[in-house]
């Protein structure tokens, strides 16, 4: 058996995602830090599909944690990275809390970059392995108010863009992808902005749900392109190639 590994799988984005992997007939392994939400999602999954679902509680955020979690994959057979966990913030940067930001820097950056380049460490030479790292259209657009969010995002883009065409170009089995989504109905607003809760309906013009984006997801796994990405006007999905510049550095 081949797994698929989903970090942030308790809500939105990696929730669905899990459901639509188990729908292709996937084993999956889930992390998150909330053990009820990963028990509900293993139990919704099992009453429906034949598949082995393995869920991992724990807090990514906290490096320790990155790499005892990597180290319990060990003993299974992986074939796709998911790499989903992360968080938002929305205030000027004079403003923001430090501790949350640091939390969100980890998380958002450390805790992928680590989990990473330990999946291509391991698996760069498999055949039909998959990285896919969640961006955001925020990866590539500087959203007023969210600059360090945005900032994180950017990395993740430039991160995986990068990534993927090293692989390609040292003839590595390993495809690395990255999925841009726009404003999509999940936790995402609530975390943001700290709030108990808040309604997409009436406050957000345009977005997803959290469904529609993991079926994006899926088309961007089935595709040769390196590059999904929601429109922040349309809000029409895209497959591309790679859209940062990419050089080759010069070893004479």
């Amino acid at each position: 058996m081949a797994y698929t590994v989903i970090t942030g799988a308790s809500s939105g984005i990696g929730y669905e995602a899990a459901i639509a992997f188990a729908e292709r007939g996937k084993d999956l392994i889930l992390v998150a830090r909330r053990e009820e939400k990963l028990e509900e999602l293993k139990s919704e999954i099992q009453q429906q599909h034949n598949v082995d679902v393995v869920i991992k509680p724990a807090d990514l955020a906290e490096p320790e944690n990155v790499h005892a979690f990597y180290e319990d994959l060990k003993t299974y057979t992986l074939e796709t990275f998911v790499n989903n966990a992360g968080f938002g913030n929305f205030d000027p940067v004079a403003e923001q809390d430090l501790g949350k930001i640091q939390k969100m820097l980890r998380l958002n950056v450390e805790a992928l970059t680590v989990l990473s380049t330990l999946f291509v460490r391991d698996y760069e030479n498999q055949e039909g392995t998959q990285l896919l790292n969640i961006s955001s259209a925020g990866g590539y657009n500087i959203v007023g108010g969210a600059v360090t969010y945005c900032s994180t995002k950017f990395y993740v883009s430039a991160f995986t863009e990068g990534l993927a065409q090293e692989l390609q170009g040292k003839g590595a089995k390993m495809r690395a992808k990255v999925l841009a989504p726009a404003a999509t109905e999940t936790e995402f607003m609530k975390r943001s902005f700290d709030v108990e809760d808040i309604s997409y309906e009436g406050n957000v013009p345009q977005y997803h749900t959290a469904k529609e984006m993991a079926h994006f997801l899926l088309d961007l796994y089935d595709s040769n392109k390196v590059v999904g990405i929601v429109d922040g006007e349309t809000y029409e999905f895209h497959l591309k190639d790679p859209i940062y510049p990419y050089v080759e550095r010069s070893t004479k």
